[in-house]
């Protein structure tokens, strides 16, 4: 069985996921462009497919490429904090199970050499990959973007109750989407 097989059939926090688990994610060995997000919601649990929901749309708007390019593991590689649909909490869905990051990322990113953009979406995969380096808010890590960049670009997550933040900071439109794009389209050429 290989690495993707492995992890595909993971039921390592089994126990944990009232849902039971499905690992949502798409790598391979070819991706240029690697999406780091927080742990599937249940429509992606229920479908399979990683970002197959309004998040995902929003995402690849930000993103400027159409669900094809999306979906071409050899463009883009999905790979979030926890492969598995946690479950709902009071205020949306639980945070993403901490045993799947360190179980394995380090060895799904091994086999993608070809990584030339590594984005970080949510405060889960920021305090994963930029540890201390980060800002004490979400707001002030996206805000101090640059100095992240070429290694990381922190984003917000794209779910659509995070509009209310975009109106609050208008320079995320202006300055972080338009980069976002510009190295997208970059990594892809």
């Amino acid at each position: 069985m290989d690495i993707l097989d492995e992890v595909k059939t993971c039921t390592y926090c089994a126990e944990h996921l009232p849902h039971g688990p499905r690992p949502v994610l798409a790598v391979h060995p070819k991706a240029r462009v690697l999406i780091i997000g927080q742990a599937p919601g249940r429509k992606v649990h229920e479908s399979g497919i990683p970002w197959d929901d309004a998040s995902g749309r929003r995402l690849r708007q930000w993103l400027g490429v159409d669900d094809a390019t999306f979906y071409d593991p050899e463009c883009f590689a999905l790979m979030p904090m926890g492969f598995c649909f946690p479950g709902s909490g009071k205020s949306g869905d639980l945070p993403p199970r901490p045993e799947c990051a360190p179980k394995w990322h380090d060895v799904l990113l091994r086999m993608m050499p070809d990584i030339r953009l590594a984005l970080l979406f949510g405060q889960y995969a920021q305090a994963r990959y930029l540890g201390d380096r980060r800002g004490d808010t979400l707001t002030e890590t996206i805000r101090n973007w640059r100095t992240y960049v070429p290694e990381y670009l922190p984003l917000p997550h794209p779910s659509p109750r995070n509009q209310i933040w975009e109106r609050k900071n208008p320079w995320f439109a202006e300055t972080v989407l338009p980069y976002l794009k510009e190295q997208v389209a970059q990594a892809l050429s």
